[in-house]
């Protein structure tokens, strides 16, 4: 049997803000497992923004600053969902 130790980029950075990564043989050890469930709260977040974007565009009176807000909250579902896309198709290969 043949072991390939992958790198996982991970859902999260350094303190440096440099990405982090796992190099792991066991795809169900703790430190994966951890980073399974931060990649399904930031696509579940990334989800729950999309629907509250479209809530925000259907009103006709939405205020520059709560414009504002969605748009940095939304860039920030994005860079994270951007993340775990990238994470996955890494470990794919």
């Amino acid at each position: 049997m043949t072991y390939r130790n992958e790198l996982r980029l991970l859902p999260w950075s350094g303190p440096d803000g440099k990405p982090c990564y796992l190099s792991t043989n066991d795809n169900g050890g703790h430190m994966s497992r951890l980073a399974d469930n931060i990649e399904a709260v930031h696509l579940g977040m990334a989800a729950a923004l999309l629907e509250q974007s479209q809530e925000v565009l259907d009103g006709e009176d939405a205020e520059p600053d709560r414009l504002r807000l969605l748009v940095t909250d939304l860039q920030g579902a994005l860079r994270n969902a951007l993340r775990v896309a990238i994470s996955r198709s890494t470990s794919q290969r």
